[in-house]
């Protein structure tokens, strides 16, 4: 365990205030020039922020909410964070041989997540020598040939693990499945298999496709919206646009999450008078602070009482036509949901039956409902039965297939739903893989590969030797912090094709490669000319996205030319896959695409038009994919989420000034933190039960069914409106607590937001 000290986390002298009510307005603009224009010169910031999400211009590599139509985006069409994350990647600094001469591989894994991001670009590639202490550079030939010769020197195929990351575009996400799986491996674990791997699960088994139904017409046009077990002023902040337009069209919102989050509350538009003078807009109508883990509970008492309302007025509150004709599983759902014990639903979502009741009233009163969701239901042991019970709850009232309403997960990485699309799944269905097979003439492998945690399980074991990560932060993004860089220290190579500089660049097996590429907003220029790649997001809008700056470096490569030179290597001409052709001109890769992923037809002529376009989803047609070809009610059971006398159940989330497992400051400005990243959020009476003075310092331990326990050490206590017997803190600093096996039943995903801990005083000493 790295302690307090060795974790380098640059603590200052810690502030706390009052949490925000509001958010975005001015200050969120001038923190993102303010940081925009600490990472380079004021020509590049305003080349870089004026092409983020422009019809000609390139999508935003944060967060994966969609765009509005090309006649309906502003000039600025980003966020704070948005404009932190270009202007991070477009920064002037570079991470040169020089660098790596000056620090060795232990220095740099005892310096912060934000001290390794902040050295900026990746500039060359490097190799860290078996038995050696720092990288050196290596050519792109010697290192590209090093990696092939491991590769076809592994005993079987499935020893080898591809990680990717939601940053891949879709021609590389692409060619990456088709290169693994021509090796004969279905090995490619993904970000999502720790975010929205339970949305996909528990959609697909119930509406047949493991993907949203609505798209921004829908949710401006929706009568009410519910916003779940999601923060969208920090980590979707557009979505505030969205639903503050929901509100102008006379719409509701009901906002579900364990803390009053500032952009639940209400939102100032940046770009609008009222935004930066006014008052700005209201969001959430009604704001549940539900404990972590409650909201299974919640929807079944919702889902009881509409099956009660129905029984006192029939035929007057559910869809009855629509269950009939288009749905499964009814009657046993009824006879289930009528044993819902309301003492079990308060004691689980720590609300009132009034509170309940009123959000029952609302939905009564709206035509149409659409409900959102992100982390806080899917990083639960019960994450896959509380999605399944949401869809029961749109079922009933026929609040699927049709305008302003639907599922709504909401992504958290750019084009994590195109790579899934695009066959970066370990579990891919057979169609697909028939296609793939057909179109390039060879067997794909039959067996299901290893998502990520049975990833980091493999390498523990001896069982993977060899791991590749395409994009990504693989070490700090997953669970068991010391369990997974033990297990990548457990393999005979690790490589990583990235941008900048972070942790998993530290945790190196025997042997390791460091391979520098284009970031999305560098110009890609191939044999074939200027090239363009695509993303799609996520309400599935397919569309461009177009690099603009200067590469940042004369030694990188695209993702697409080390995935296809590396193809080269490792398969020859067997099978006779064009691999240097697909390099030379992506719109050949478009046209495999067409052939081999449904929806893509006519695909280079359909995304040069403005926008793009958007896939079908046949649940918008009520038609369903499922074994029945019918909608599914299921029936779910709960386990209360309780924590033992003197623990807390602990959530990991991001703070504000931070992307995925990359912190840009260490403040935290909607939560009143500042100056510090290590601090935990308790409820003021948790803090006096438990005897643990406000702003002392804590070690947190976490404790496990099997009586192991883990350490994360040197926290600050803040008094914060968490609900009872709750706690939260910032990830990936808290990931060390989460167990590598408590995971997400059928979903396999990390439980980070059910995580029990204890508080135990730590002596006071001097942060580094």
């Amino acid at each position: 365990m790295r302690d307090f000290e060795e974790d380098g986390a640059e603590e200052g002298e810690l502030s706390v205030s009052a949490p925000r009510t509001w958010a975005t307005g001015a200050p969120a603009v001038a923190h993102a020039l303010t940081y925009a224009l600490g990472q380079t010169s004021p020509r590049r910031t305003a080349l870089t922020l004026l092409n983020v999400n422009q019809a000609k211009g390139f999508d935003c590599p944060g967060c994966a909410w969609p765009d509005p139509g090309p006649r309906h985006r502003h000039l600025n069409e980003y966020c704070e964070n948005g404009a932190k994350h270009v202007s991070d990647e477009a920064t002037s600094r570079r991470v040169t041989a020089e660098f790596f001469r000056q620090y060795s591989v232990d220095e740099l894994s005892r310096k912060s997540d934000h001290w390794l991001n902040q050295q900026g670009r990746l500039t060359e590639p490097m190799v860290l020598r078996e038995g050696a202490t720092h990288y050196e550079p290596i050519g792109w030939d010697e290192a590209l040939d090093l990696l092939a010769r491991e590769l076809r020197a592994l005993a079987h195929p499935d020893e080898a693990l591809f990680y990717t990351s939601g940053r891949l575009a879709n021609e590389p996400a692409f060619l990456l499945q088709l290169f693994a799986r021509a090796f004969g491996t279905n090995n490619l674990p993904d970000c999502s298999n720790m975010c929205h791997e339970s949305s996909g699960s528990a959609l697909g088994e119930t509406l047949g496709i493991g993907k949203g139904s609505v798209s921004l017409d829908d949710l401006y046009d929706s009568d009410l919206v519910f916003v779940v077990g999601q923060n969208p002023g920090t980590n979707h902040p557009r979505m505030l646009s969205a639903l503050e337009e929901t509100k102008r069209r006379g719409g509701s919102v009901v906002a579900v999450n364990p803390l009053p989050e500032a952009g639940l509350l209400r939102f100032k538009h940046p770009q609008k008078a009222r935004g930066v003078i006014g008052r700005g807009t209201d969001i959430a109508d009604q704001f549940l602070q539900i404990r972590p883990g409650g909201d299974l509970a919640l929807f079944q008492a919702l889902n009881l009482l509409l099956v009660e309302a129905e029984d006192k007025e029939p035929g007057t509150v559910l869809d009855r036509e629509f269950i009939e004709a288009h749905t499964t599983g009814y009657d046993a759902f009824v006879e289930h949901i009528r044993e819902t014990s309301w003492d079990a639903v308060l004691e689980a979502t720590g609300l009132s039956r009034d509170e309940i009741e009123r959000v029952h009233e609302r939905v009564l009163a709206s035509r149409s409902v659409i409900v959102c969701w992100a982390m806080g239901l899917t990083q639960h042991k019960h994450g896959v039965p509380t999605i399944r019970e949401v869809v029961n709850f749109l079922l009933l009232r026929g609040n699927i297939g049709r305008p302003g309403a639907g599922v709504c997960p909401v992504r958290g990485h750019s084009n994590v739903q195109g790579d899934r699309t695009m066959g970066i799944w370990e579990r891919m269905p057979q169609a697909f893989m028939d296609r793939l097979g057909a179109e390039f003439h060879f067997t794909p492998p039959a067996r299901h590969g290893l998502d990520s945690v049975d990833s980091i399980r493999a390498m523990r074991d001896g069982r993977a030797k060899l791991f590749v990560g395409v994009a990504g932060n693989f070490v700090r993004a997953t669970p068991d912090s010391e369990a997974t860089e033990r297990a990548l220290r457990n393999c005979r190579l690790t490589a990583h094709i990235s941008t900048k500089l972070n942790r998993s660049h530290a945790v190196c097996g025997r042997t390791a490669l460091i391979l520098p590429t284009l970031g999305r907003s560098d110009r890609d220029v191939q044999a074939g000319g200027e090239q363009f790649m695509t993303v799609e997001d996520s309400m599935s809008e397919v569309h461009a996205t177009r690099g603009r700056l200067a590469p940042a470096s004369p030694h990188l490569l695209s993702e697409v030319s080390i995935i296809t030179r590396l193809a080269r290597r490792v398969l020859g001409f067997e099978p006779d896959i064009p691999w240097a052709q697909f390099e030379a001109d992506y719109d050949l890769v478009r046209d495999r695409i067409a052939q081999v992923v449904e929806g893509f037809h006519d695909f280079n002529e359909r995304v040069r038009q403005p926008g793009g376009f958007r896939l079908p989803n046949p649940v918008n047609e009520r038609v369903f994919r499922t074994p029945s070809g019918k909608a599914v009610f299921s029936v779910n059971d709960f386990t209360m989420l309780r924590a033992p006398k003197g623990h807390l159940v602990l959530q990991t989330l991001r703070s504000h000034d931070q992307w995925n497992t990359i912190p840009y400051a260490m403040d935290d400005r909607y939560r009143g933190i500042k100056g510090g990243r290590r601090v935990v959020l308790v409820n003021p009476a948790d803090l006096a039960d438990l005897n643990i003075a406000d702003g002392s310092l804590v070690d947190l331990v976490s404790v496990w069914s099997d009586g192991s326990e883990r350490r994360a050490d040197g926290f600050r206590a803040v008094g914060y409106p968490t609900p009872p017997g709750s706690a939260a803190a910032y990830y990936p600093e808290t990931n060390v607590l989460v167990p590598l096996d408590s995971v997400a039943d059928i979903s396999n995903t990390p439980t980070s937001k059910g995580v029990i801990v204890r508080l135990e005083r730590a002596p006071e000493r001097t942060p580094v």
